[in-house]
């Protein structure tokens, strides 16, 4: 008989570690460049990521499977990826391809490797973490602004040390804007009282304040689907702030391991042709250092809170959405454990 895997604390550590199951934000685009591999740790897991002779992204486990030294170091030919200790290379689906030191070598076609579906898109690249329960990557279906000839996007990608779930928490709480960001260019107006409304939505729910609209960071959407996670929000803009609407961002959380992660966010407006130019430059001369000024504060509040807060914590009606995407994550936790679960269970009958 297997141990209880889907107990309340292996899923806890088992979300702490990151959520498998899901197309995830893993680098900007530009950081996978012609001709050299680039390796991250992605939820516990290292991959190296290169481009083949098409430039699509290939991504595998970084571990050469001679001697364990990283693939990372090596380099990229002919479209493969070549070990720098001994040359052994290693093709995108995980297979060795090569042995230059022993020709004909036994180790040739042998495929050891986990390899990970990878997808370019709206300037970063997204790899899909198989589950138990979904070991196929399922389509990748990214926001609707990352393919919409309506809307400008482009990434910013940061380094947090906190949990990722800190992050999805903070999402899920608009309220926080009028407190932590009070002093910010757009984020410093509007009420610092109100209750939160959720309502539920094909793909997760909403949170929004139910007495103020279009003034603050006053609503979000989490998504919450099948196939990935992330958030999304509008911030009010002033007529001075260029054409488009208010400035929405798109945010994803990706776990390094328990206690460090990426944030990803796309900085979004409805704009286009030279509205969209004028909107960059813009943005990049009078506005970016004011949006790292709120994501600072944000990732100094964050790092503060303890790792085990959520053992103390008091929730009352503001964190309704903050309750309700725990409760999401937990369910898909529990359905990822149950498959993995199921499997031991077979292979030890």
């Amino acid at each position: 008989m297997t141990a209880n895997v889907s107990g309340r604390d292996a899923v806890e550590d088992y979300i702490n570690r990151g959520l498998l199951g899901l197309w995830a934000p893993v680098c900007k685009s530009v950081q996978v460049k012609e001709g050299a591999p680039y390796g991250i740790r992605i939820a516990g897991e290292n991959l190296v990521l290169w481009r083949d002779a098409d430039g699509a992204v290939k991504c595998v486990e970084d571990f050469c499977p001679h001697r364990g030294a990283k693939l990372s170091l090596g380099e990229v030919q002919n479209g493969n990826v070549a070990c720098r200790y001994h040359g052994v290379t290693v093709d995108g689906d995980g297979t060795i391809v090569r042995v230059p030191a022993m020709p004909e070598c036994a180790l040739e076609g042998r495929r050891p490797l986990k390899s990970f579906k990878a997808v370019d898109c709206a300037g970063a690249v997204f790899v899909y973490l198989p589950s138990a329960d979904q070991p196929e990557a399922p389509e990748f279906e990214p926001p609707e602004e990352f393919v919409s000839d309506e809307w400008e996007v482009f990434p910013c990608m940061t380094r947090w040390d906190c949990s990722y779930r800190a992050s999805l928490d903070n999402a899920a709480d608009p309220m926080h804007a009028s407190y932590l960001h009070a002093d910010s260019f757009t984020l410093a107006y509007g009420s610092k009282q109100d209750t939160m409304r959720l309502e539920r939505t094909d793909k997760g729910f909403t949170i929004e304040r139910v007495n103020q609209r279009g003034v603050n960071f006053d609503w979000t959407e989490l998504v919450v689907d099948p196939g990935m996670i992330y958030f999304r929000l509008d911030i009010p803009y002033p007529d001075g702030a260029g054409p488009g609407g208010p400035f929405r961002i798109i945010g994803f959380a990706v776990a390094i391991d328990e206690e460090t992660h990426h944030s990803f966010f796309w900085r979004c407006r409805q704009v286009q042709g030279v509205a969209a130019e004028s909107w960059r430059f813009l943005y990049r001369a009078f506005l970016e250092d004011r949006h790292w000024h709120v994501l600072e504060q944000d990732r100094v509040m964050l790092e503060s809170i303890p790792s085990d807060a959520r053992r103390r914590e008091m929730l009352y009606q503001h964190d309704i959405g903050v309750s309700r995407l725990r409760q999401m994550i937990v369910r898909k936790a529990k359905d990822h454990l149950k498959a993995q679960e199921a499997a031991l269970d077979q292979k030890t009958a």
